[in-house]
């Protein structure tokens, strides 16, 4: 009997360790922070846990149909979506840049890829939202708008947020592409939506920032600038940052849209703000990378690059990724604005860095798509995870029941 009693504990010990080791493993899986949307998440704020390049070691790049690539890149599960002017969206492998699949629409494609629950959601110049699957390219639904979709949707809840020069804002169902609800506004809307806590928060180019419900498209508020608003808001701990062509950086209650603070450049601000441990990053048509206290406004550095800085920075690992119409892709140090490292491509450089898993990507208008670091290939899971939870525990109650009937035999023939 304490022969018998030994062999099942053994069998539990096994049990144990495994669910531990697949547990670690599970944990390890999910360790990568992808870069799903633009500027990384619903509330925009351009962050990732990632580490990113300390040098711009080029790991790939691949060449779009001799086409500008303004759209940014999305980064999930090992493989990047990007949008190019050949009127193709494209998926690339993360870690290669092997062509994977592409799927060509009406128009230009300068919006940036959203995805979502295995699907890409994607607007085109042709006047429609696109919804593909993730792994084939082919296309599940696309819903026509009144004018051109620049803008990257945002998808919350079962639901895609999208604007479109056409003047409007649209919510539309992720599953069947059917319209939720639209929003007015007084010109195009070309500023990507910022999706929290039930609000949907958006510049349009008539002069305004827009806090809108998320369920039902009624304005909340509204609040006036001096120009047009093409910068997408990023939320932060109850303040709404955006630049706008009055040449300033705004900080707006999210609550109530009151302006908190104001920032002037020397220029249009069309780059959309990220935010990070309390600071703005944000670019300006007067060819400089500005950061902000978030609290106050108060600049902290600035950083002159050759041209328009129409570039969202990216930051991670204490560093500012950006690029600017000098066609050149900066890092810069998030906390003194020094140069880590530059890489000069064959033109501007208006598409905004992705960071995932230690590589930075990004499209420039020389028509191709660039990766930067290095990537560790994912190693096979081990075989016994493989097998799933319960089909190893049946396995090893099979075994120890096995064993107990063996000592049961070979204890009865020693009688």
């Amino acid at each position: 009997m304490k022969r018998t009693l030994s062999v099942i504990l053994i069998g539990l010990l096994c049990l144990s360790i495994f669910s531990v080791f697949a547990s670690n493993v599970k944990a390890q899986q999910s360790n990568v922070d992808w870069w799903p949307t633009f500027l990384h998440d619903l509330a925009h704020t351009g962050y990732s846990t990632s580490t990113g390049p300390l040098t711009n070691q080029l790991l790939w790049s691949y060449a779009t149909g001799n086409a500008l690539v303004f759209s940014s890149p999305a980064v999930v599960n090992g493989e990047v979506y990007v949008g190019s002017s050949d009127n193709k969206v494209y998926a690339l492998n993360a870690a290669t840049g092997a062509y994977l699949w592409s799927y060509k629409t009406g128009g230009s494609v300068t919006s940036s890829p959203a995805v979502a629950d295995g699907v890409v959601y994607v607007g085109s110049y042709d006047h429609k939202v696109y919804a593909l699957n993730a792994t084939t390219g082919s296309k599940m639904w696309s819903y026509g708008t009144g004018d051109k979709v620049e803008d990257s949707p945002a998808v919350a809840g079962g639901v895609v947020y999208v604007g479109s020069d056409d003047h409007k804002v649209y919510a539309l169902n992720a599953v069947s592409g059917g319209k939720l609800w639209s929003y007015g506004t007084g010109d195009a809307v070309v500023s990507s939506p910022a999706v929290v806590n039930g609000v949907v928060y958006v510049g349009s180019d008539d002069d305004n920032v827009y806090a809108l419900n998320a369920a039902t498209g009624s304005k909340i508020w509204s609040f006036v600038t001096g120009n047009g608003v093409e910068s997408s808001p990023a939320v932060v701990s109850g303040a709404v940052y955006v630049g706008s062509d009055d040449y300033n950086v705004y900080a707006l209650n999210a609550a109530t849209g009151s302006k908190m603070w104001s920032f002037g450049t020397g220029n249009t601000v069309d780059s959309s703000p990220a935010v990070a441990n309390g600071v703005v990053y944000i670019g300006s048509e007067d060819h400089n990378v500005y950061t902000l206290d978030a609290g106050t406004g108060s600049k902290i550095w600035s950083y002159p690059t050759g041209n328009y800085v129409d570039s969202a920075p990216a930051v991670a690992n204490g560093v500012v990724y950006v690029g600017s119409d000098d066609n050149n892709l900066y890092a810069l140090n998030a906390t003194t604005g020094t140069t880590v490292w530059t890489y000069g491509t064959g033109n501007s450089v208006e598409s905004s860095p992705a960071v995932a898993n230690g590589v930075v990507y990004v499209g420039s208008d020389d028509n191709r798509v660039y990766a930067f670091g290095s990537i560790t290939l994912p190693q096979p899971s081990p075989t016994v995870p493989e097998l799933g939870y319960w089909t190893v525990l049946v396995l090893i109650i099979f075994v120890t029941t096995a064993l107990c009937w063996v000592q049961k035999a070979v204890g009865n023939s020693n009688q």
